[in-house]
């Protein structure tokens, strides 16, 4: 059994803003199916996607606080060019510069209109064939046990194991990798930004929940009443969901 990891979810006083400003800057097409804003590849409501993940923007009544987000967008370029002229189109678009203290680094950090901080990188081989969203990338304390906990949650393998950073990607080597970065630190609120996992066509919801919670997991109360998804936390505090069937 494995979950596939299937969208980001973020949080935003302005789904549809928000939304559509993900649209534009990937190049993806945005659909408002319900009360969330879905931005995804393909031409039409594809959902979940064949490959990759789309992104799912949420309204809440609360806006982002001051602290830097625990998850983020890395998006890919391929040129010196090619990321002079994103940054250049996603500040048109309504991104801002922001200082996380990243001082002299060869990428750009911006954030989205509501605050969602993500960067800009620079050209990376590694980073050729994912499309426009390099990797997802959480901060925690642990990048090993994290690694873990997530390739075992999902079908994502590792591609570096280390103690300050780890990546997994999808098992057919699509979309983008999912990053572990060691940025030891508490937590300040809820996560504004998370993960967004779905049962494999057959396997049962209840039993990939009761799997997550053994190998670590644990449930997660954020006021969501009768849904037809479960909200969980990693062994680091991370929030995600699992969902039900479309």
């Amino acid at each position: 059994m494995a979950l596939r990891l299937v969208q980001v979810n973020i949080k935003a006083l302005d789904s549809a803003a928000v939304g559509s400003f993900w649209g534009r800057a990937l190049g993806w097409s945005v659909h408002s199916p319900g009360v969330t804003t879905y931005a995804g590849p393909g031409g039409g409501l594809v959902w979940p996607e064949p490959v990759g993940v789309g992104i799912d923007v949420v309204p809440v009544p609360e806006p982002k606080g001051t602290a830097k987000n625990r998850m983020h967008l890395d998006l890919a370029t391929t040129s010196a060019a090619h990321q002079a002229e994103l940054v250049a189109r996603l500040q048109a678009l309504g991104a801002t510069p922001v200082d996380v203290g990243q001082g002299e680094v060869p990428w750009t950090v911006l954030a989205d209109p509501e605050g969602n901080e993500f960067c800009v990188l620079e050209p990376r081989e590694i980073y050729r064939d994912t499309g426009p969203i390099a990797a997802v990338v959480v901060d925690c304390d642990d990048p090993r046990a994290m690694a873990r906990f997530w390739g075992e949650a999902t079908d994502w393998v590792p591609h570096e194991v280390a103690d300050d950073h780890a990546s997994l990607r999808s098992a057919t080597g699509d979309g983008p990798y999912l990053e572990f970065l060691r940025t030891p630190g508490p937590r300040t609120g809820p996560d504004r930004v998370h993960l967004d996992l779905l049962p494999r066509p057959g396997d049962d919801k209840a039993a990939e929940v009761a799997r997550l919670r053994a190998l670590g997991a644990t449930d997660l109360d954020v006021g969501q009443g009768d849904v037809p998804w479960t909200c969980l936390v990693d062994p680091e505090g991370h929030e995600f969901c699992v969902l039900g069937p479309s």
